[in-house]
């Protein structure tokens, strides 16, 4: 093979680096565009030879390495075997140990790693991450996080040796990434959020995906602004989602998606935009109204009206408007529950609410049993905003103000 780019290809590259000569022969084999019995007869040798051979069930000797090498053209330099006739350095005890190490190599079969990646690897990690996240669910974030690590950790290698299948394993390592980041914002281990989702988005531009790169920069916007507290870098994530958001087919989903992010994010900070966030909300509104499909990957579920008015609420509750607030709320109950930690966040907004009309005991009882939720599963973050539930309330304490006190306080315990 005379293309420099073949030997440096990652699969080639790593079988010159092992002496994995049935990868080398497998990868030459198709480059050339030869039969089995065609990479037998150049070599002097049978189909049945050649078979047993790609299959690792023949391993070569050295000579025969070196045979094969010079006939097929297979730099030496790079098999870092070199030639014992051309030195006679061979009294070297650490010359014999190395010669010794790749004679070792040449013998024992080596596992064919990258041969046994397929375009079932993808789906495979991808489904891992969907079982992960169902457990999410039930399961505390901190009992997670280190499965979810070390899945991370596994598609990231499996990547490394993925050859042509590269791009669907990115994007199933953004996936990965993504929940990871998911599950560190639970925990408000925000620096560990923050560099997941950074993961997830170059994974997903590697991959070549651009509406996986939309999503993700999407969910660092969400993170920066509802979790981080930052809504003007929110908001700076927001335009880049559109960038990638721009180099696919259009969508009405990612587009509602993102201009109800945006509406929250003017809502958010200490000098909330109450126009700005109108705007978003009647944009994200006329998108809906353009629905025409099912929504694209990775969007599971439509961005529907009844969704919509979760967000408006969550607005209306930013900007003190309690009585809006209420009725988006009461809009957006046909719409799938989410599940347990994000219905806790949703359900402390609508206490929040609640306690802005003045109606305190039936706030508090309503952001009890998100603290509940919160202390079952031990999400930090359903805890850090059950804390500033109360930090915000200022009136007079009454039975279940206390009750809500004194659960509040098993948490620091």
């Amino acid at each position: 093979m005379e293309l420099p780019e073949f030997w440096s290809h990652p699969v080639v590259a790593r079988a010159l680096a092992t002496c994995d000569m049935a990868t080398l022969l497998e990868e030459i084999r198709k480059a050339r565009g030869w039969t089995q019995a065609g990479l037998g007869e150049a070599l002097g040798y049978t189909q049945s030879w050649a078979s047993k051979v790609l299959r690792g069930d023949l391993s070569l000797t050295l000579d025969q390495v070196r045979v094969v090498s010079r006939t097929l053209d297979i730099p030496l330099d790079l098999l870092r075997l070199g030639d014992p006739s051309e030195s006679k350095k061979e009294d070297d005890p650490t010359n014999r140990r190395q010669f010794g190490t790749m004679a070792l190599l040449t013998i024992l079969p080596i596992p064919r790693v990258a041969s046994a990646i397929d375009e079932s690897t993808a789906r495979t990690l991808t489904a891992i991450t969907g079982q992960q996240r169902r457990l999410d669910a039930v399961l505390r974030s901190q009992d997670l996080i280190d499965g979810v690590r070390a899945h991370l950790d596994l598609a990231l290698r499996t990547r490394q040796h993925a050859g042509h299948h590269a791009a669907s394993i990115a994007a199933a390592v953004s996936e990965a990434a993504g929940f990871a980041a998911w599950l560190s914002m639970d925990m408000l281990d925000l620096g560990s959020a923050r560099g997941f989702y950074r993961k997830a988005i170059a994974s997903a531009k590697d991959a070549g995906n651009s509406l996986l790169a939309a999503y993700m920069t999407g969910s660092l916007a969400a993170f920066e602004i509802d979790a981080a507290a930052d809504p003007l870098l929110g908001l700076a994530m927001l335009k880049q989602a559109r960038t990638f958001l721009n180099q696919g087919p259009e969508s009405s989903t990612p587009t509602a998606w993102l201009e109800s992010l945006e509406a929250l994010a003017h809502a958010s900070g200490p000098r909330p935009d109450e126009t700005a966030a109108t705007q978003a909300l009647t944009r994200a509104e006329q998108a809906i109204e353009t629905a025409d499909g099912p929504p694209p990957w990775p969007w599971v579920y439509p961005f529907d009206h009844a969704k919509l008015a979760r967000t408006r609420a969550s607005v209306a509750v930013r900007l003190g408007q309690g009585e809006a607030a209420a009725r988006a709320f009461a809009e957006s109950l046909p719409s799938p529950q989410p599940a347990p930690k994000q219905a806790a966040l949703t359900t402390l907004e609508v206490a929040t609410a609640t306690c802005q009309r003045g109606e305190v005991e039936d706030a508090f009882t309503l952001a009890l049993s998100a603290l509940d939720t919160g202390i079952t599963l031990r999400s930090e973050r359903v805890l850090q905003r059950a804390r500033q539930f109360r930090y915000d309330y200022s009136g007079p304490t009454n039975p279940t103000t206390a009750r809500f006190d004194d659960r509040l306080r098993t948490t620091l315990v």
